[in-house]
């Protein structure tokens, strides 16, 4: 129930760098249960959702211990029980979904709690549940766990029925543990299942098509090796950074952005009228992913005449679109933000009425913005979801006057130290307890 007092209004200067991402961590973490050896994966961020994770973990007999600050070993028992799985822990996060396709090598039947996570609607796991069926596995719904068994003949293709992240990444891990080779279509190739892939290519699985929509994994039950791997940064945290710049009309340095998760949506700020410069390219500690620093300067803004939506990469990150709605604020001219992905996302979105913002709902996934417009200070409760929660909370850091953002638990699921770290660069924000 804590809370965030914020007083807006004041210019950001200096540097801040990109953490390692959310997403990355916990589809790491699944991956992780392909090796029946020790993993150890760095950069993992210290957050709520990687707390629910390990408490996940913890309650099946997974052994973990943080090495550092950042780095955590990981150590399967020999024989799993899903028994005493911590139904609370697994309640909260969606990506306990991720479990099914490592845990179907070593139990032939389980059970599995209904999963949480943001609050935005309706989310069917219809992505999981097709490609795991194709792949041998019967997925049956109950009151308040699902039933999965193994017990059917792996196809030796799927396709994914929607773009869903988590949905690809639980496919391939399935597939990464059936001694087969495995096609997977319209596969995702966003960061955290590029990572997925990384790893597991680390690991001695072969996969073939890396970045493009299809896959071919050739699969391995056996893998039982000491491996380390390092998790790479989050552009949704560097979107958050660029938005703070934008609100506060700063010029701030971001370091370790990256870019080719973000190049959609710099492109759509450089036509709304944003000044940036980015620094020659450079690696992550992963030896893959692409990195810059990118400097933001004071900018004159206007809206777009089309519409922002999201897509599935490379598009504009549906985690990135809720930035854009405190921005327009900041445009001049009408903005149309088009959510579409999240049933009753956008409502969210007209809170920032509440600062003075001028957001008008359409439908339940589409807002109309009128800017630009002079934000001040007030209290809202924070909406069940991490990024309407955060795009809150960056739009009151350039509302006049004091804020107060009651219980920000969304926040810190995904955001480590997000107080300190903004207040370093001249944001003023006192966390309440």
């Amino acid at each position: 129930m804590d809370d965030f007092e914020i007083e807006g209004g004041h210019r950001l200067s200096g540097e801040i760098t990109t953490n390692c991402s959310k997403n990355g961590a916990t589809h790491l973490f699944a991956a992780a249960l392909v090796n029946k050896g020790r993993t150890t994966l760095h950069n993992i961020p210290r957050i709520e959702e990687v707390n629910r994770f390990l408490e996940i973990f913890h309650s099946l007999g997974i052994k973990t211990s943080w090495k550092g600050r950042h780095s955590i070993t990981i150590s399967p028992p020999a024989r799993f029980s899903m028994k005493g799985i911590d139904l609370d822990a697994a309640g909260k996060i969606r990506s306990t979904l991720m479990l099914i396709g490592p845990l179907s090598a070593r139990l032939r039947s389980f059970k599995l709690p209904h999963i949480g996570g943001c609050k935005m609607g309706e989310r069917t796991i219809a992505a999981h549940r097709y490609a795991l069926e194709d792949l041998g596995l019967k997925i049956v719904t109950r009151n308040n766990h699902y039933q999965i068994s193994a017990n059917g003949k792996p196809k030796r293709e799927t396709v994914m029925y929607e773009s869903s992240d988590t949905g690809t990444t639980n496919t391939i891990l399935r597939a990464a543990v059936l001694p087969q080779k495995t096609i997977i279509d319209f596969a995702q190739q966003n960061y955290m299942v590029l990572e997925v892939c990384y790893f597991l290519e680390k690991l001695g699985v072969r996969i073939e098509g890396i970045g493009t929509k299809t896959l071919t994994v050739t699969g391995n039950p056996d893998i039982k090796t000491d491996i380390e791997y390092s998790n790479s940064e989050d552009p949704i945290e560097a979107m958050l950074f660029i938005t703070a710049a934008i609100m506060t009309r700063s010029k701030l340095l971001i370091k370790r952005a990256p870019i080719d998760f973000l190049k959609v949506e710099l492109l759509k700020l450089e036509k709304m009228g944003l000044k940036y410069r980015l620094s020659k390219p450079y690696l992550s500690e992963n030896g893959r992913t692409k990195l810059v620093d990118i400097t933001i300067s004071p900018s004159k803004l206007k809206a777009l005449s089309d519409k922002i939506h999201a897509q599935p990469y490379p598009g504009i990150n549906t985690d990135n679109l809720p930035f854009f709605v405190p921005i327009a604020t900041q445009a001049e001219g009408t903005t149309l933000i088009h959510d579409w992905m999240w049933e009753d996302r956008a409502i969210f979105f007209t809170e920032l009425n509440r600062l003075g913002g001028q957001v008008r709902l359409a439908d339940p996934h589409r807002v109309f913005v009128d800017g630009p417009s002079k934000l001040k200070g007030a209290q809202i409760v924070c909406p069940p979801a991490l990024r309407p929660a955060v795009m809150l909370m960056v739009a009151m850091l350039g509302a006049e006057g004091v804020s107060t953002l009651r219980n920000v638990y969304a926040i810190k699921r995904g955001y480590e130290n997000i107080v300190e770290r903004l207040n370093k660069i001249g944001a003023r924000i006192r966390l309440i307890k």
